[in-house]
């Protein structure tokens, strides 16, 4: 059997596919619907320090091959997470990642310092949500605003890798990934949803209250791997130690689609999206790329991409 692990930031993963955060709750949602424990890691909900109930109105809509949300970071604060959901998500088997993000460098830092003492894997710091009014993606437009909300973050959570999630909306990607490296990130995981608009022709307005919503699905996944593709040129350019690994995502729907993602220079990935409609893709994922892997002879996933 070929080997799928992976070492990101000195954390071992069984395999490179992980559960992106804000689609698959807290794991224990999808109980009975897949092979949780055959997961690479499951990233956790968006977590701020305090509860959040989310954004009103309405906070779904389809389009055509992909999905608009405008949830809001609905969220129980890190406290009670730490208390009621951790303990759940350890008992899954995957990696356990905490998705972080907040409204201010105050909150980013309690936030992480409180995950810091928790029994977590790594941290997903999330400065690229577009579905907040303040902090989330105004923090990742800039390097100068993202470097430091990582630097704060990274001091505060000093015993746990740290990844960042970058906004694929930022004007400069690769001066906001630069920024994070030498802010201290560990990892970067990249795209984040686009920032999207729908307008209810009946009602002549648009159709979100936050007016702009993140468009996810397959309808995003070619700007998604084109993207990470250029970072792994910017990232590659680094010096040797800060050529910190990319975990890609963006529209992910099938074995061919993640094996796309790894071959551009992705160290693991993400699924989000494609779970809603079919729950055991991740399974199926897995499954392909060890065929994959065997029917090319290629005995590790390090081996796999084709940007060296």
């Amino acid at each position: 059997m070929p080997d799928l692990s992976v070492n990101i930031a000195g954390v071992i993963f069984k395999n490179p596919v992980i559960a992106a955060s804000g689609t698959f709750g807290y794991g224990k949602e999808f109980s009975g619907l897949l092979d949780i424990s055959a997961l690479g890691g499951i990233c956790s909900k968006g977590l701020t320090l305090n509860p959040r109930p989310g954004n009103k109105g309405q906070r779904i809509h389809e389009t055509p091959s992909g999905l608009m949300n405008s949830i809001g970071l609905e969220n129980p604060g890190i406290p009670a997470f730490i208390e009621h959901e951790l303990p759940q998500l350890r008992k899954l088997g995957p990696i356990v990642i905490a998705n972080l993000s907040g409204s201010s460098l105050d909150e980013y830092t309690e936030g992480a310092a409180l995950l810091n003492s928790s029994d977590i894997d790594m941290i997903e710091l999330n400065i690229s949500c577009p579905n907040v009014k303040a902090g989330g993606m105004a923090f990742g437009l800039d390097p100068l605003a993202a470097a430091p909300v990582v630097k704060a973050v990274r001091k505060a959570a000093s015993s746990k890798p740290l990844m960042v999630k970058l906004t694929p909306n930022a004007p400069d990607l690769g001066a906001v990934a630069w920024s994070c490296v030498n802010a201290g990130a560990d990892a970067l995981s990249l795209v984040n949803t686009f920032k999207a608009l729908v307008i209810d022709i009946n009602n002549r307005k648009p159709l979100f209250e936050n007016i702009s919503a993140g468009l996810s699905g397959p309808a995003i996944r070619p700007i998604a791997l084109r993207m990470v593709w250029e970072l792994w040129e910017t990232v590659s350019s680094f010096k040797t130690g800060q050529r910190i690994p990319i975990i890609g995502l963006g529209g992910i729907a099938c074995a061919n689609d993640a094996l796309e993602f790894l071959l551009a220079g992705a160290a693991a990935i993400q699924v989000g999206t494609a779970t809603f409609t079919h729950p055991p893709l991740m399974n199926d994922i897995i499954s392909g790329i060890t065929a994959y892997m065997e029917q090319k002879g290629i005995a590790k996933i390090a081996d796999l991409s084709i940007r060296k």
